[in-house]
């Protein structure tokens, strides 16, 4: 293989690694970082590396020849293994004689690499909700209603997301189905405490990684990625609230009270 073939190849190699990274939770900063990392390692000298939360581009100039690269990224979730997978990667990379197919198998591998099921995601989701619901003041009844409201909304969104919903509509759903199941148990249950049950039940829906990404983004001086991030917990927030508002005011609106 030629020069230019194999640094057409360490090119995609190094998009790849930054799309796992980028898709999976990780900073723009560090992305940026890991792709002039892989590229620098094989004697490329002159790499430029620009991410946003939702696309990578590339430009590398070597050997007097300039190649450039776009991806696309649409769909983030949160996934900090697979951002330890690419950064052990990254690090074996540069301190070994790893060839750029092996690398990329190995970051194949990474893609394909099972997460937990599902099933394990809802029951402990619900009890991330049911836990949260105690640190917030609430009872044991609480705990119970937050559970099953944690349960059945993260199930939910689960089979909406099949439907490329918006993150902003999903977290209204979401917030709507989990105020509405918080009424019944408060029925159900006298001694339950409603806004407990909705406080512990909503928070696996808090941005949180969105916040703290958006944050770190900016102090490290990428300000577009730390708005943009900023900007998307801004609206999941907002979702959730007029989720739960909307509900609220119209069970009063109907029922007289809660």
């Amino acid at each position: 293989m030629d020069k230019k073939e194999q640094t057409k190849k360490l090119i995609v190699m190094s998009i790849l690694a930054g799309k796992i990274m980028l898709q999976n939770g990780a900073e723009t900063y560090r992305v940026e970082d890991t792709i002039v990392r892989l590229c620098e390692a094989r004697g490329i000298k002159y790499v430029h590396s620009f991410v946003t939360p939702t696309g990578i581009f590339l430009s590398v100039e070597h050997n007097n020849e300039l190649f450039s690269y776009i991806k696309r990224v649409k769909s983030i979730k949160i996934d900090l293994e697979k951002i330890a997978l690419v950064n052990d990667f990254s690090r074996k990379f540069v301190n070994s004689n790893m060839t750029v197919q092996e690398g990329m198998d190995y970051l194949n591998e990474i893609t394909n690499k099972k997460t937990f099921s599902k099933y394990l995601r809802y029951i402990f989701g619900g009890f991330a909700a049911a836990f949260f619901s105690l640190l917030f003041g609430g009872n044991l009844l609480d705990f119970v209603s937050s559970y099953f409201a944690g349960f059945i909304v993260l199930t939910a969104l689960d089979k909406l997301s099949k439907y490329n919903v918006t993150f902003f509509v999903k977290n209204v759903i979401g917030s709507i189905i989990i105020t509405i199941i918080a009424i019944i148990f408060s029925h159900i249950f006298i001694k339950t405490n409603i806004d407990k049950i909705i406080i512990g039940s909503i928070m696996p829906l808090v941005p949180g990684v969105a916040i703290t990404n958006a944050i770190r983004d900016s102090i490290s001086g990428d300000f577009l990625a730390g708005v943009s991030r900023g900007i998307e917990a801004i609206i999941i927030a907002l979702g959730i609230a007029f989720g739960v508002g909307i509900t609220l005011k119209t069970y009063i609106l109907f029922f007289g009270g809660i």
